[in-house]
């Protein structure tokens, strides 16, 4: 290590005094026989010994004098340049001493000064570090960026995860060496090559699904307007690919079903009025056909109506203690003319009074959608079977048919709204495609699961399962 500033001087300034001291003995030396010609030698001798001793002490003194002196000066300057070197390595803590005068001065201040404002800028610079980090790492988009050269210089999570890479292995490749889909890969030499931002929307097949994504580059330019490279960023629009197509298939099957009670409503008119009426049995039997789609075309806008208001923000229920033999007697009071046509009889197994918090409007709604359901799909002369059971903090429900039974490929999709199993039958039976979606809805409403098992020719069950209490 180099010694301080102080050490120097010292060194110096007793190497100068050595030289004064020594070149003035030994001009004093000179005069001396000019005024003591015939002195003794002994007397000589203690003569120079004096002289000498004088010098020495001289230089002492004088050394001492000069070491205070420059101490005040010189020491503070090397405390400082330490100080400075820390602060050059980045230790941002380090102070000089403000404690004593000869440290108080503007040298010392400004260094502290500057200390200082380092250190805020580096706490600033790692907590911009950080929320960049947090940012990159917690936004539900992919994002990666890349050089000049187009290697990869910074990738996040949801990336890796969308195409299963890992970040330390593609740091520092190109994107034609990481596997990014061929259209990404062509995006972003559009971007490299145009300097402009492109967009794309890419389909990527997986073993058991496919997903969609909207690929974003860009070009990243430099406060002073210098190239630094690209970033690509790949947000996943699976859901809204699938709302939008859910939205129409709605659309579609909405615009299918009222055409179809309007389309036979306006043909049957058409007819009357164009002299079927003077045939009283043919007039009956066509206004029998205009009630029956006028009645569907009600059912059907009254379900709609219904499913929109649940799924708007404002729905809610009116909670209270419900006795579920009471929910049970008012379905099977609802379907019982349509029970008596098809000569079906219900069985219900209901242990005493199980009562939970619900809603009994919209419970009984539940019931009677689906004891329609079975009776719509079962054939005369069947059994519907009705079961409460108490499951500690829970209940469940089961309805049981003999009906036709529905294919197990088809039950994943049975709480769609307007899926049917057999269009043709469902439609002969007046139903409109939306009573199980409704009774979905209610259900997780009230914080309860539905689930359905069916056997091909023997029949349907559907499980419901309702929490006693609600969290309010």
């Amino acid at each position: 290590m180099k010694s301080g500033l102080y050490a120097r001087l010292v060194l110096a300034c007793a190497i100068l005094l050595s030289v004064l001291l020594t070149g003035l003995g030994i001009v004093l030396g000179q005069f001396f026989p000019l005024f003591a010609g015939n002195t003794d030698l002994t007397i000589q001798h203690h003569y120079w010994l004096y002289l000498i001793t004088v010098l020495v002490v001289a230089f002492l003194i004088s050394l001492f004098v000069a070491a205070r002196m420059m101490l005040q000066y010189a020491k503070p300057i090397d405390e400082i340049t330490r100080i400075a070197v820390r602060i050059a390595e980045g230790d941002y803590l380090a102070r000089t001493r403000m404690n004593g005068p000869e440290y108080d001065n503007e040298l010392s201040i400004a260094i502290n000064k500057i200390a200082s404002n380092l250190q805020e800028m580096s706490l600033l610079r790692t907590m911009e570090n950080e929320r960049l980090k947090t940012l990159v790492e917690s936004m539900g988009s992919g994002l990666l960026m890349f050089g000049r050269g187009g290697t990869v210089n910074l990738v996040n999570g949801v990336l890796e995860k969308t195409f299963g890479l890992s970040k330390k292995s593609i740091m520092g490749m190109t994107y034609k060496e990481i596997g990014l889909p061929p259209v990404v890969e062509t995006l972003i030499d559009d971007v490299f090559m145009t300097e402009q931002v492109h967009e794309s929307q890419v389909q990527l097949d997986g073993e058991n699904s496919t997903a969609y994504v909207s690929v974003y580059g860009a070009p990243v330019i430099g406060r002073h307007g210098n190239w630094l490279g690209i970033v690509v960023v790949m947000h996943d629009i699976t859901k809204l690919i699938r709302l939008e197509k859910v939205r129409k298939d709605f659309v579609a099957n909405v615009s299918h079903e009222l055409r179809t009670p309007v389309t036979s409503i306006k043909g049957f008119t058409e007819t009357l009025l164009e002299g079927a009426m003077d045939d009283p049995a043919v007039m009956k039997m066509f206004l029998g056909i205009i009630q029956k789609e006028s009645d569907r075309l009600h059912l059907l806008i009254d379900d709609l109506l219904a499913l929109s208001g649940m799924e708007s923000e404002g729905f809610t229920l009116q909670y209270a203690t419900v006795d579920m033999k009471d929910v049970i007697d008012d379905a099977l009071s609802a379907v019982s003319r349509n029970l008596e046509q098809k000569k079906m009889k219900t069985i219900t197994n209901i242990p005493g009074h199980i009562t939970i918090e619900g809603d009994i409007v919209r419970l009984v709604q539940v019931m009677v959608n689906l004891l329609t359901n079975a009776i719509n799909y079962s054939s005369e002369n069947k059994t519907i079977t009705i079961s409460v059971t108490d499951a500690n903090e829970r209940i469940r429900i089961e309805i049981s048919d003999e009906g036709i039974g529905i294919e197990h490929l088809e039950l994943p999709r049975l709480f769609e709204r307007f899926y049917r199993v057999d269009r043709a039958r469902s439609r002969d039976s007046g139903g409109t495609g939306l009573g199980l979606a409704i009774v979905k809805h209610l259900i997780e409403s009230h914080n309860g699961t539905v689930d359905v098992e069916s056997e091909i020719g023997v029949g349907t069950t559907f499980q419901i399962h309702l929490p006693k209490k609600q969290d309010y």
